[in-house]
């Protein structure tokens, strides 16, 4: 099989996590590859990689630039035809995302298109978008919907909400996320002296639940009879500056974040956040919604110990880990689990790492391949 796959989100958070953690397994399984839009950078890293190990599978692998932006008028409607005729070489065409290229007056990409749905959040929580942006992104799915021969997503939470939301009745295959490769190494963890760090780790968007989170860590900090040097601090991985909110009280918390121990790191490099992950005593995911929520996985694997809001996704995909459930939402009852875990110095039980990009990856291809043979 000859599987052209859509990489000009590479290198980017969140869908581009994604592709750059399957793409080396799509590498190792031996299948030739169009590589769509590969930053430089990551095109060299993987020649490089394959020039130190000395393997062959550098002969299947091709790469062809492409500038057009994801959900472009140009994307959708004058995609370039010397591209299209690449890409109609192969034998299937692989979408991260729920974008497809396209050009008016013709049928585009004549091979069988397989894109990824990874949340309808936009359609369950209209208030993010507004109705505009709400009805752009509805028209944006069920595009991918229509051109596409399967569907990927994230989660069986990801896939009912699809189904009900959009009245999906194309083949729609689960691939559960993985964490980042760093959190897969044996004895990542090893040696990492805990600190007082609680931590939070992604997007700084209204459904990510800091509104509950900030209050929760300030209520139970204030709660403690210690000093203020053995106080826990509260790290948020994002920027202060990019947050924004209609919640004047809450913008009032973040504006006098350091009084009460807040910091902002902003971005971190994948070394520096592997070791905060490792050293940090809890990790706290207050999600309100998610289609998956790789966070509290990586903590688990650092040998952190991790709090996360009871949603019904987390529900799923933590279901037989060593996590600590709290009401969604619900201040006190965070402030009461951190209370209990905070102080609770016994080791993370020994638990199955099933999810892995390794897994993720291989069922893609295994799917795509099925379904073109037939």
């Amino acid at each position: 099989m000859k599987l052209a796959i859509d990489c000009r989100m590479s290198g980017k958070s969140g869908i581009g996590t994604f592709l750059d953690s399957i793409i080396p397994f799509f590498i190792l399984s031996g299948t030739s590859i169009l590589f769509l839009g590969l930053p430089q950078k990551k095109q060299e890293e993987i020649e490089q990689g394959i020039s130190s190990d000395g393997k062959s599978e550098g002969k299947n692998l091709k790469f062809i630039p492409c500038g057009i932006k994801n959900f472009s008028l140009k994307e959708m409607l004058a995609f370039p035809r010397e591209v299209l005729d690449e890409i109609n070489s192969c034998d299937a065409y692989f979408s991260p995302y729920c974008n497809v290229p396209g050009r008016i007056f013709s049928r585009g990409i004549k091979i069988p298109v397989y894109t990824t749905i990874h949340d309808v959040i936009f359609l369950d929580m209209p208030e993010i978008a507004g109705k505009a942006g709400t009805f752009i992104r509805k028209q944006i799915y069920k595009r991918a919907i229509r051109l596409s021969k399967g569907i990927f997503t994230v989660s069986e939470f990801s896939r009912e909400r699809i189904i009900k939301k959009l009245g999906c009745k194309k083949k729609l295959t689960v691939v559960y996320n993985g964490v980042p490769l760093y959190n897969e190494e044996e004895n990542s963890a090893e040696g990492s002296e805990k600190s007082k760090s609680i931590l939070f780790v992604g997007n700084i968007k209204k459904h990510k639940g800091l509104a509950t989170l900030i209050p929760a860590f300030i209520k139970f900090r204030n709660s403690l009879s210690l000093t203020e040097e053995e106080k826990p601090q509260l790290l948020i991985v994002g920027s202060k500056e990019n947050f924004r909110t209609a919640d004047l009280e809450l913008q009032e918390l973040i504006s006098s974040a350091e009084k009460n121990n807040i910091v902002f790191t902003g971005f971190l490099p994948d070394e520096e956040l592997k070791q905060l992950l490792a050293s940090a005593k809890i990790l706290v995911q207050p999600s309100l919604y998610e289609g998956f929520g790789i966070p509290p996985l990586q903590a688990l694997y650092s040998g952190t110990k991790a709090i996360i809001s009871d949603i019904p996704v987390f529900k799923e995909i933590y279901a037989d880990l060593p996590v600590c459930f709290f009401k969604a939402g619900n201040v006190d009852d965070l402030a009461q689990k951190l209370a209990l875990v905070y102080f609770d110095d016994a080791p993370l039980p020994n638990f199955k790492k099933t999810y892995s990009y390794k897994n993720t990856a291989n069922k893609i291809l295994n799917s795509i391949l099925e379904d073109i043979r037939g």
